[in-house]
């Protein structure tokens, strides 16, 4: 069933074929349609009551502390798993990349005039560029600020779930279901705990250079949510499966993340919003079972996951984050000022 018609509408996952008609649909609507509304929307934001939070976020996801320009020179270079794009905003093309990426960041560029630069890096993106520039995912660093966040891959990454069995009625074990390939963490907790009582765990996909014995069959998101844990282990980049986990009444169980996305998981706090266990894995066994028999603190994990998951879940706001973060980027690249309209 794994690789079936029938599992992809029972995974619980988005469908991309449906996700994919209404943003070309979306098409149709002329870009300038939104430039003329950009400036109404950045003038009502100051008197939000949301207006010191949405700061804080935008702050979070730009840090660059001063201006730096764009290249003069176009540029397009394509890497095994992400891109890089110097260019107008305007001239960025769906082909050049995987479509949700495009469709992800035409959401927020609309809004602006097409002839701004920018440094564009869809993809997962485990470094930090050389240059100001738009990535999906960044180093957990405070050597970072080159790399300013947007809300990309959202199909993929930012899906939730609706729980309806509580943690107490759920198996005590751990699942893992994922691709490995040259994921050294993923490796190394298969190597520990494969085959092991209290873990579900195996690898899904292709040509994953592994132990034949380690593939399994995929299971659906609603499978996972039998388990008291669930695994988020970082692959390339983050763990794609960390929004909707900490979305159910399951935990996220993991080492402490060395990258981050729009979800800002550099501001996640171990034992209080996820279980963090060592990356060697020497105390997996420890934590699961101190929290099957406290199910009283497993319960306050959850509660702080879905308080954590619950400010992402608005999509106007989101969107006018969005947007002001890249006004900021245009901004402390020299291309936007008190002279430059949509």
């Amino acid at each position: 069933m794994s690789d079936s018609i029938l599992y992809k509408v029972r995974s619980g996952k988005p469908i991309k074929f449906w996700y994919f008609i209404r943003k070309y649909m979306g098409l149709v609507i002329p870009d300038s349609w939104y430039r003329i509304r950009l400036e109404q929307r950045f003038c009502r934001v100051s008197s939000r009551p949301d207006y010191p939070y949405i700061q804080e976020r935008v702050n979070y996801y730009i840090q660059l502390d001063r201006t730096r320009p764009i290249p003069s020179e176009n540029r397009l270079a394509h890497h095994q798993s992400w891109l890089h794009y110097t260019g107008p905003i305007g001239q960025y093309r769906s082909n050049m990349f995987h479509k949700a990426y495009y469709f992800d960041q035409h959401d927020i560029t609309r809004w602006f005039p097409p002839s701004l630069r920018w440094n564009y890096c869809p993809g997962d993106v485990y470094f930090t560029p050389d240059d100001p520039a738009i990535v999906k995912s960044r180093l957990i660093s405070s050597q970072n600020q080159n790399s300013v966040l947007l809300k990309l891959d959202k199909l993929r990454h930012f899906m939730y779930v609706k729980d309806t069995k509580s943690f107490i009625e759920k198996q005590d074990r751990a699942i893992f279901r994922g691709k490995i390939r040259q994921s050294r963490l993923r490796t190394k907790f298969l190597e520990k705990f494969f085959g092991h009582p209290m873990f579900d765990c195996g690898v899904v996909g292709k040509n994953e250079g592994c132990p034949d014995e380690w593939m399994a069959p995929k299971r659906t998101i609603h499978q996972h949510l039998d388990y008291k844990f669930i695994m988020a282990l970082e692959g390339n980049d983050v763990a794609s499966n960390l929004k909707w986990v900490m979305s159910s009444n399951s935990i996220a169980v993991m080492p402490r993340p060395t990258c981050e996305t729009w979800f800002m998981e550099g501001k996640l706090r171990p034992d209080y919003h996820y279980i963090e266990v060592k990356e060697d894995f020497s105390d997996l066994e420890e934590k699961l079972n101190y929290y099957i028999a406290h199910p009283e603190e497993a319960q306050q994990i959850i509660t702080h996951a879905h308080e954590f998951v619950a400010q992402f879940r608005n999509p106007e706001r989101e969107e006018l984050i969005s947007l002001l973060v890249l006004k900021r980027y245009f901004e402390l690249t020299g291309q936007w000022g008190p002279s430059t309209h949509p």
